[in-house]
């Protein structure tokens, strides 16, 4: 927030500035609820290679090949505290999983385009995973999710400028091991994904075929991750310099209502040449950036997103109108507290980790302050969302519903008084929702009329 002229300040603006600090909380209402089952499976395509109709055969103990579909239990253990726990899968799968849904946008029709994301995590246990993005139809009436089409990416034309796992195959389609989608806008007759990876900005047609690989560009100066094709490991021990960590790239992108602009936003700090997150006044923040569409090019002009808790993360962002938007924040925890461990060792039958900080927030760049911080208005808490009518599928309890997942990945605006939210199961690892079962993809509709209006 601005410094404000001594005589300006009055009282009113005193009451004002203490609530915005506050970061006001506004209530959220469960007006629908639809769930798209974790084991969605899709077959790769007939002209993908024959080794793309069984996924996931290198994400089980690493540096091991799974052969024999379904032999490999999975857990869920993606905190580095939790204590590793049954999700009721084995590893790999007999097709492509529709799971990991990462990104959405509303079509306006009913539908919603979201994407799958990486895979199964990482680059180097994602080669059998193919990429995807899907047009999907919640019914919020009998709660099922409709997968109205899926298309697969796929660089024929040699557009991507490294090596990828299918590079000598006719199609060659993209996997988990070239990029890790996280973020779709449609804009004209295209589609643009945010990547981790790189991090990249993607152009592909309809078909999703790639047009245009952009590097990121930050202050003028190319940003890579230790995952970048480029970055290469020393011949002895010794520091690689990157600026992005991994799994930190691209994770939310909005679009400018007109489709001039597109505004990735890094899933954490940008690192320093010091190796330290980047922060000010011990408050670590995130780079939203600026790319103009027409001329393929970063403008230089980035806002900053101040981190409520240093290890928190962000998991989307859509535009509202021409300059506020919402954006989810998260830590890294999953489980409803009231399935909490007690206190002791941590155990495979309880959360020792539950779920505590998972928010959307709104924020305004058009109020920015001097040093780029966008104001971040208020939130809602997803731990604490109002079901009155009792519209909960699962994980409803005495008039309330919590979202207590890993992590929670898209969020777009229905219309004047509601949003869409949905988390990505990271399948088969996450198990939030319910001890020993995997996470479904859940969608929920919410009415938020107070925080879509607050200033």
């Amino acid at each position: 927030m601005r410094n404000l002229p001594f005589l300006a300040v009055t009282a009113a603006v005193l009451g004002l500035a203490t609530q915005a600090s506050a970061q006001t909380k506004f209530p959220a209402v469960l007006e629908g609820h639809a769930v798209l089952p974790a084991m969605t499976l899709t077959p790769a395509p007939a002209d993908a290679p024959q080794d793309l109709q069984i996924s996931g055969r290198y994400a089980g103990p690493p540096g091991q090949r799974i052969d024999t579909p379904e032999s490999v239990p999975a857990t869920s253990a993606l905190s580095d505290k939790a204590a590793p726990r049954p999700t009721g899968l084995s590893l790999p799968f007999k097709g492509q999983p529709v799971q990991g849904l990462s990104g959405i946008k509303n079509l306006k029709d009913g539908t919603f385009l979201t994407l799958t994301d990486n895979g199964f995590g990482s680059k180097a246990n994602s080669p059998d995973a193919m990429l995807m993005f899907h047009i999907v139809k919640p019914d919020w009436k009998s709660g099922a999710v409709e997968r109205v089409s899926t298309v697969f990416l796929s660089d024929p034309d040699r557009k991507v400028p490294f090596r990828i796992v299918n590079e000598n195959t006719p199609r060659r389609y993209l996997t988990g091991s070239d990029f890790d989608l996280e973020s779709i806008q449609p804009i004209g007759e295209a589609l643009w994904f945010g990547d981790e990876f790189g991090p990249f900005l993607i152009k592909t047609d309809r078909a999703g075929k790639v047009l245009q690989v952009f590097e990121t560009m930050v202050d003028g100066k190319i940003a890579r991750s230790p995952d970048h094709p480029a970055m290469a490991m020393p011949a002895v021990p010794g520091a690689v310099k990157f600026e992005v960590r991994r799994s930190k790239g691209f994770e939310g992108m909005a679009v400018s209502p007109d489709g001039k602009l597109l505004y990735p936003l890094l899933e954490g700090p940008l690192l320093t040449a010091s190796g330290e997150p980047e922060a000010k006044d011990g408050k670590r923040y995130l780079r939203i950036l600026e790319f103009d569409v027409e001329k393929g090019q970063y403008t230089g002009k980035s806002y900053k997103y101040a981190l409520e808790m240093p290890n928190n993360s962000i998991g989307d962002f859509n535009l509202i109108d021409a300059t506020s938007g919402l954006v989810i924040e998260r830590d890294d925890t999953e489980g409803d507290s009231a399935q909490a461990c007690l206190e002791g060792a941590p155990k495979p039958d309880c959360f020792n980790v539950p779920a505590k900080f998972k928010r959307i927030y709104k924020i305004d760049l058009a109020q920015a302050d001097a040093d780029g911080f966008a104001k971040k208005v208020g939130y809602i808490d997803l731990m604490d969302i109002d079901d009155p009518q009792k519209l909960a599928r699962q994980g409803g309890k005495d008039g309330k519903l919590t979202f207590p997942f890993f992590t929670i990945e898209n969020v777009d605006i229905v219309d004047a008084d509601r949003i869409i939210v949905g988390n990505d199961n990271n399948l088969p690892f996450s198990s939030g929702r319910a001890l020993g079962k995997a996470d479904d993809n859940e969608l929920i509709l919410l009415k938020v009329t107070d925080l879509l209006r607050a200033k």
